[in-house]
């Protein structure tokens, strides 16, 4: 089962929502005449509300926030891109109720591949917010995130990062074919290297634009690790925004007639061929148990 299924299956389901809390501060229009101390006072609350709000709930106010006036290839301001990294960078494995020894990160089969559980925290059509936790040796294979901008961050644990850019205007491989059988799409395209590196926790969230920053990438789990996903918009195939998964040759497999790259900066390029969702994949969903997100 590929992420694009388990992303949909769970979507729209209760998993990780309490019913709407009641502001406890009035909205009714003041008697007295003097608005501005009550308007002070009312100030004064909602700051003293902001430092007790949970770090998970700040995350989803900001969210909703960023992602407000989204959809497919639409990224949001700088000033907002910067606004959530800051909330995901203070993001700690206890804030959403994960510890490094939990069954989540255990190697418990004899799979060549470990499974992967998916967390769900929140999902609407604007955004999604899930956390994908990986044994050792766990692979998220190379895929896409067409019209999307997507925050990564890692929890814990060491990850092996590799991702791609579409190199434009550049001819595909149409004679490039490995493996028919598993591939939809013979056709190969250019892509550029834009990580091919570990990431060990603690660290900064990462982040990824419909046509730039690493838009496919494939995950490895060096140790056992946790990553905090926010997609916005998330896949929908009705909205065009569909799953891809790929295969990755270096750029010296195949030869494409108008296709050069200086010799020396040839490890930075490869050529990605679409294939079927790879069968040696297993995410499997399970309800997200930390502390609770309120809809509001």
């Amino acid at each position: 089962m590929g992420i694009e299924t388990i992303l949909t299956d769970l979507k729209g389901k209760e998993l990780s929502e309490l019913p709407k809390e009641t502001d406890a501060v009035t909205n009714s229009t003041p008697s007295n005449p003097n608005s501005n101390t009550n308007r002070t006072n009312k100030s004064r609350k909602n700051r003293r509300r902001q430092k007790k709000m949970l770090p998970v709930q700040r995350m989803y106010d900001t969210c909703k926030d960023v992602f407000a006036s989204g959809g497919t290839g639409i990224v949001p301001s700088a000033e907002k891109i910067e606004q959530l990294r800051a909330v995901l960078d203070d993001i700690k494995p206890e804030d959403v109720g994960l510890r490094p020894e939990m069954p989540y990160f255990r190697l418990t089969t004899a799979r060549r591949t470990p499974a992967i559980t998916y967390l769900h925290l929140y999902a609407c059509d604007e955004f999604s917010i899930g956390i994908f936790c990986l044994p050792p040796s766990g692979v998220i294979p190379l895929h896409n995130h067409p019209g999307m901008t997507v925050f990564s961050k890692l929890l814990f644990g060491t990850m092996h990062i590799k991702s791609y850019d579409w190199v434009v205007d550049t001819p595909v491989n149409t004679a490039a074919v490995e493996n028919p059988s598993e591939t939809q799409h013979p056709e190969a395209r250019l892509a550029k290297v834009k990580v091919d590196s570990d990431m060990t926790a603690p660290c900064n969230a990462s982040i990824l634009y419909p046509a730039d920053g690493g838009n496919m990438h494939c995950f490895t789990a060096v140790t056992a690790c946790a990553v905090l996903d926010v997609l916005g918009p998330p896949y929908s195939d009705p909205d065009g925004r569909h799953c891809t998964y790929y295969l990755d040759f270096p750029f010296t497999r195949f030869s494409v007639d108008g296709v050069t790259i200086p010799e020396e900066e040839r490890e930075g390029y490869a050529w990605l061929q679409e294939r079927e969702n790879p069968r040696e994949l297993a995410v499997v969903g399970d309800i997200y148990r930390g502390p609770r997100i309120v809809e509001n």
